[in-house]
């Protein structure tokens, strides 16, 4: 059975105006994806315990089959205490909430190296590759260096009204270390897959990163 980790915020306001966390619909479905494909799952953050959602994700009603999904944001493991060399796949959703602590995780950094030197998989949705931005190889570059890749584009952050309460704007930081990045019309379906490495542009690419996440699985 292949194994599946997936990495989320526990990063709960953007300032004293504006709360965030995690944005459901980048973690339900992808996560509903790797179930119905028979992946073990294991859902952890840098802090553990319950996740923050970002009120802005929720609907009035949500989907059924996002139950389990949304029971595992109760508690979720310290990814510290994760012996994260028996996964296959690493997998970041995203939220505003991942821009303010998964670049500062050291444990989340090194995960992602050794991902990355195992040839494993490692997928990114929305702003979900802020988690890459804190990562170096042990040849010195950075994770994102001559990757083809996508993410929450300058353009999409500026129609949310958020930009200049960012630490950073992702796509430009991502170009900084080198990441040959793509994108596609603002809010608009959008993958890129290179080799094991996957990424969407936002979260209406949700689905459609997960699927490409299992193909690089295979």
């Amino acid at each position: 059975m292949k194994k599946v980790l997936m990495v989320l915020t526990n990063s709960s306001k953007i300032d004293d105006e504006h709360e965030t966390g995690l944005w459901l619909s980048e973690f339900a479905e992808p996560y509903v994806a790797f179930k119905n494909n028979g992946y073990e799952i294991k859902v952890a953050s840098p802090e553990g315990g319950r996740i923050p959602l970002d009120p802005n994700s929720l609907e009035d009603e949500q989907l059924s089959e996002w139950d389990e999904a949304i029971s595992k944001l109760e508690n979720t493991e310290i990814l510290g205490g994760v012996n994260t060399h028996d996964f296959n796949g690493i997998f970041l959703p995203g939220g505003h909430g991942t821009m303010f602590d998964l670049p500062d995780s050291k444990e989340l950094s090194e995960t992602l190296a050794h991902f990355a030197e195992n040839n494993k998989v490692i997928g990114a949705v929305c702003h979900g590759p802020a988690g890459f931005t804190g990562t170096k190889l042990s040849n010195g570059k950075w994770l994102v260096d001559g990757k083809n890749m996508t993410g929450f584009t300058n353009e999409e952050e500026q129609q949310t009204g958020l930009e200049k309460a960012m630490p950073f704007l992702l796509e430009s930081k991502l170009r900084e270390q080198g990441a040959k990045f793509e994108k596609a019309a603002a809010y608009s379906d959008y993958v890129v897959a290179d080799g094991k490495f996957i990424t969407g542009q936002n979260p209406q690419s949700s689905a459609s990163t997960a699927k490409a996440f299992i193909e690089a699985l295979g």
